[in-house]
């Protein structure tokens, strides 16, 4: 290995030269092998494909293989950090793909943060892939990017951002309510932060049956008196806190709270934290370092999560993402719906099974049966919603 300026920092020494490359599966041993492969033979199915796109399906990789989008702005905890800052973070995702999924992933970073200009470009560039998968472009506009996107491509768009994350905070939080024995109809919840991921998991949560919950942003719980709100926030204050009256700040709607969850980068005083409901639940996903640290909120919760593995419950996307995507290929999804989503967190959560506990609450991403169990209850749910084309 050539000598680089940080040699010897393990984290660069594996980064040398990229995560990933790109392996052929045609052995071209001779001039028979690349007569098939390449020309003259490859005319005879681009011809085929060509009175028939569909066989794209049967003699290319493009269902099998998806894009990962960013434009560089919102990159894990970095922030707005560009698209070529963002590029070993978009090889680490396609790497998960494969590694988790057996899906092939291309990371794509563009230089541009213009709405049209993304929403263009993915437009064009999809032909190429089976699916794209949205990554760190930051709020409020990768709302409007995947929506789009959703209108105008007949395969999957998924921003995992918000949807990874969303599935993966349900089937921990399904069972979670399980063991502290609360009831979805009638449970409060308390979510800390409306970006990406904080309007997803509200979304998924309602969508899952549990109807009290509060969001709030840095000026407080979204809800219709506030004049303030975009139009994503004001959909979701109109969903969630106006039908309990929840208003005012993080104290006045943690009070009494069975769950919190907080997707926010902030920091809750303890003095909050202590006012929730016995036996509270609290997952601070913040990384590196959550909205609740996991020695304080085991003093006033029964279950705690974090999105950091050196604790127990972490609330990882890789959970989710590989076999959502999985599930959608093998069925040949046109999207991947909301019913794909909860029966993802779903199969995640019973996953669990006998082993529920305090410290076990969401299968470890090492766990062989996760991405299986994901893909079969994705494709299953396409075929009920009427998105699967085979």
């Amino acid at each position: 290995m050539a000598s680089h300026p940080h040699a010897g920092d393990p984290v660069f020494d594996l980064h040398v030269g990229g995560k990933m490359e790109i392996l052929s599966t045609a052995a071209l041993t001779g001039p028979e092998e690349l007569s098939l492969a390449y020309t003259p033979g490859v005319a005879r199915v681009c011809e085929a494909i060509a009175a028939d796109p569909s066989m794209t399906q049967h003699y290319t990789w493009v269902p099998n293989t998806v894009a990962v989008v960013t434009d560089g702005t919102a990159v894990l905890g970095l922030g707005d950090i560009g698209p070529a800052a963002a590029m070993p973070v978009m090889e680490g995702k396609a790497v998960l793909f494969k590694q988790f999924g057996g899906v092939d992933a291309v990371p794509i970073c563009l230089d541009t943060t213009d709405v049209e200009e993304i929403i263009e470009t993915v437009v064009r560039l999809a032909p190429s892939f089976g699916g794209i998968n949205l990554e760190d472009i930051s709020a409020p506009r990768c709302f409007e990017i995947e929506a789009r996107l959703k209108e105008r491509l007949d395969i999957p768009v998924f921003h995992d951002d918000q949807h990874g994350t969303a599935v993966v905070a349900l089937a921990a939080l399904t069972n979670a309510l399980r063991l502290t024995g609360r009831d979805a109809a009638t449970v409060r919840v308390v979510v800390q932060g409306a970006g990406a991921a904080g309007v997803a998991v509200a979304r998924i949560l309602l969508e899952a049956g549990i109807k009290d919950i509060a969001v709030l942003d840095r000026q407080g719980v979204l809800n219709s008196e506030r004049s303030d709100l975009t139009e994503v926030k004001a959909a979701l204050a109109r969903d969630t806190a106006d039908h309990f009256g929840r208003r005012g700040t993080l104290a006045d709607v943690m009070a009494g709270a069975d769950v919190y969850i907080g997707v926010s980068g902030g920091q809750v005083p303890e003095e909050i934290v202590a006012s929730m409901a016995a036996d509270a639940i609290i997952f601070g996903l913040a990384n590196p370092t959550p909205e609740v640290h996991p020695d304080l909120a085991h003093k006033y919760a029964r279950v705690v999560a974090t999105g950091r593995s050196d604790f127990p419950n972490q609330i990882n996307n890789v959970l989710a993402f590989p076999g959502i995507f999985r599930g959608a290929f093998d069925v040949h999804a046109t999207a991947i719906t909301e019913g794909m989503k909860v029966a993802a967190a779903t199969a995640l959560a019973e996953l669990v099974g006998d082993a529920l506990s305090e410290e076990m609450i969401i299968p470890s991403p090492f766990d062989p049966r996760v991405p299986g169990a994901v893909r079969d209850a994705v494709a299953a749910a396409a075929r009920a919603d009427g998105v699967a084309r085979r």
